[in-house]
């Protein structure tokens, strides 16, 4: 009888009423049997019944058959007897073919299961448990080819060849002491349940040592533990109020399941007493608490208009009620958890979430677990299936989690375990994230070997790291954590204003910024980002500022102002830079006039860049040279005529008067002259950190001008001008 659910010792009452079909004819030894829900020894009477009956009776012994095969959970030949019954025309044609389309789902036979569910779904459009059927099946496959990453281990300290199922916390601060029920050897009831073919039922405790050792399991003791079948218990924060199911207690043919309350008292127990909304009529079970004791959720087979008379289990929700120290009515979770088949084993998590078991919301086979969100005081909903492998295609039912951790403990019948029910452990391995990518230089493609590469997290976390010698960098673990956490946002950056090698003489624009997020990222990630770093070069041609003859007003016709959003884009990356904004002209007028236009209209461009652009003024200051400082050629130029002009070159007034006089190549002296006329910027600082800008003029500092006793370029970046 090992192969029998642990569900049925609840469900055996509601099982009888939903199969207990005409008995007309039929040998009396099998109906007594069927009846009294001794599925074993009915087979061989509808059998021997089926060599003897009429053409009339055969169909509804060979229904019988296969209703006690699915009871056994014999599914193969449930199948078998199923597709006989259907053939032969048998009055619940109807009903063989969804149970059929069952037995075959929890084979794993997928695609000759939705065939069936289809056809239930034509003859009956108004049960889900067709359409539901299909969705499942569409799901299964997918679900087990790719599995949550939840780590699942049967209890093989604990398990027997018997049912071994329900487990839960004798407490919920230490987690070391388990509860569960089992039919094993060593229960209070010294006879075979008639009902199923095992023992009666008792609630046996166990306790884990700090090496992982389970204690041999024991009964608790009287009066909890009796003669007939105690299971699925819940206790509370402190182990002190236990609930728990009792079945069989009532002298009737199908007596019912009912939740008991008892109190401990050091290390003794009261007399269980009846909860005050148990109804003779239907059964109760199950029971859940919630963390602050004032909700209890459970099964019960009660009729209301959402079943409207079909039967099965429902979950319902009962609140403490202070004053009167007693519990509430009952309340139906409603249709977003309950459907027209059976919800049970139900879990109120630490966060106040649900878990409760299901077979007729969509699932891979038999009872699957499943996750509802609390969406409102006392409501559940969005309810989702937690897949395989806390999911398979048997039975999987009654889990518990550790407070708020992805671990614990939950119920299945699936193949390869010990008895009919097992145990099973579970976890959730943290989800592992790595960043990694390589730092280069944007012009030449060669890695940039020291740059530093910042990364800032959501929780407040911050690290840098260097890159080495191929440019490559890595945030993966940090000892025995990890730089990247789940749920988390990230942004990563680089710079090397530092850095000097002899691939890279001068320094490097940094602070290039780039996001990657875990949020909601339910896989093991690795993130791949890359950054581009420019050069910092002596010389390098800015779009043109244009300003009229003899002017330094920035023009909105002539002149688009995002000429500058080259520099802006420069510290607004590099934000602990300081620079030096300076214009340069020709030699055309006198040194003192050349002078006092160069710095008015580098002072222009500075205003605009802080007043219009938002530039820290502390981090910027305008300069004038005039005609002091001529260019220093950073590679060879080509003239108009065709002549080159050398690298390194400087372009002084002597020497242009001396090989490009104008009187002889006009359009060789205006285009020398033109590259003198420009404007540059140079990294005074690197170690610039804001200390805001509020109460701050809001015009670049005065800077004298001054007049360059050396000719040549210093380092600095270029903005053309259209005359002097």
């Amino acid at each position: 009888m090992k192969m029998y659910k642990s569900i049925s010792l609840f469900l055996f009452a509601l099982l009888i009423c939903a199969n207990a079909f005409a008995q007309k004819n039929f040998y009396k030894d099998a109906e007594k049997k069927f009846s009294s829900l001794e599925y074993y020894a009915a087979i061989d009477l509808y059998k021997a019944a089926y060599k003897k009956a009429n053409k009339k009776q055969k169909p509804e012994c060979l229904w019988k058959t296969a209703e006690c095969y699915r009871l056994i959970n014999d599914m193969k030949q449930a199948e078998v007897y199923y597709q006989k019954a259907i053939k032969a025309k048998c009055e619940q044609s109807t009903l063989a073919i969804l149970y059929l389309a069952d037995a075959m789902k929890i084979q794993e036979k997928y695609p000759e299961a939705m065939n069936e569910y289809e056809k239930y779904s034509k003859e009956v459009p108004t049960d889900k448990r067709g359409e539901n059927g299909v969705k499942s099946c569409e799901q299964a496959q997918k679900w087990k080819d790719t599995p949550t990453h939840y780590k699942v281990d049967n209890m093989v300290q604990i398990n027997t060849k018997n049912l071994d199922y329900t487990p839960m916390y004798a407490e919920r601060k230490k987690y070391s002491t388990l509860l569960f029920s089992s039919t094993r050897q060593g229960a209070t009831g010294d006879m075979d349940d008639p009902n199923i073919g095992e023992p009666y039922a008792d609630i046996f405790m166990t306790k884990v040592d700090k090496n992982g050792k389970w204690s041999t399991p024991a009964p608790l003791p009287a009066p909890i533990s009796t003669k007939v079948n105690e299971a699925a218990c819940v206790l509370d924060v402190k182990g002190g109020n236990m609930y728990f199911t009792r079945c069989g207690v009532a002298k009737s043919k199908h007596p019912k399941c009912q939740i008991y309350g008892t109190v401990k008292t050091g290390q003794v127990w009261s007399d269980p007493t009846l909860l005050p909304f148990n109804v003779d009529s239907f059964n109760f079970g199950h029971p859940a608490l919630s963390k602050d004791e004032k909700i209890m959720i459970f099964a019960s087979d009660m009729q209301d208009s959402l079943h409207s008379g079909l039967g099965g289990l429902d979950l319902y929700y009962s609140l403490w009620d202070t004053k009167k120290k007693t519990w509430g009515t009952p309340v139906n979770l409603g249709p977003d958890i309950n459907t027209e088949s059976d919800e049970a084993f139900p879990f109120i998590h630490d966060d106040g979430s649900l878990y409760f078991a299901s077979n007729g919301h969509p699932g891979m086979g038999g009872f699957d677990i499943f996750h509802a969100s609390k969406t409102g005081d006392n409501k559940w909903g969005k309810v989702e299936n937690m897949r395989f492998p806390l999911n398979s295609s048997a039975d999987d039912f009654a889990i518990i989690f550790e407070g708020e951790k992805e671990r614990g403990y939950f119920t299945s019948n699936r193949a390869g375990g010990k008895g009919g029910d097992d145990i099973y452990s579970f976890y959730l391995p943290p989800l592992l994230f790595m960043v990694e990518g390589y730092v280069t230089e944007e012009t030449t493609k060669l890695p940039v070997p020291g740059a530093t590469v910042k990364l800032l997290g959501s929780d407040n976390t911050s690290f840098e790291i260097k890159t080495d010698a191929k440019g490559y960098y890595k945030y993966e673990t940090n000892g025995q954590a990890r730089y990247i956490n789940g749920n988390t946002s990230y942004v990563l950056s680089a710079s090397a204003l530092d850095v000097k090698t002899p691939d890279f003489p001068d320094n490097l624009l940094g602070n290039p910024k780039a996001k990657i997020s875990t949020v909601d990222v339910s896989e093991n990630t690795n993130f791949r980002q890359d950054f581009v770093l420019q050069k910092i070069v002596k010389e390098m041609r800015m779009p043109l500022v244009l300003f009229d003859l003899d002017d330094f007003t920035l023009k909105h016709a002539s002149n688009p102002k995002d000429s500058l959003e080259y520099l802006v884009k420069v510290m607004t990356e590099t934000p602990n830079i300081t620079v030096e904004l300076s214009a340069h002209t020709d030699y055309r007028n006198d040194a003192k006039y050349n002078q006092t236009l160069s710095y008015n209209r580098a002072k222009t461009c500075v205003d605009y860049l802080i007043n219009e652009k938002g530039i820290d003024p502390n981090r910027i200051s305008p300069a004038g040279y005039g005609e002091s400082k001529p260019t220093v050629l950073q590679t060879e130029v080509t003239l108009p005529s065709g002549k080159v002009v050398p690298k390194e070159t400087i372009l002084s007034q002597s020497w242009i008067d001396k090989n490009f006089p104008e009187s002889k190549n006009k359009n060789d002296y205006e285009y020398l002259m033109q590259i003198n006329r420009r404007v540059v910027f140079k990294i005074l600082r690197k170690d610039y950190v804001s200390k805001g800008t509020e109460g701050q003029s809001k015009t670049a500092p005065e800077i004298k001008v001054t007049k360059s006793k050396s000719e040549g370029g210093e380092g600095d970046n270029k903005t053309e001008w259209d005359d002097q």
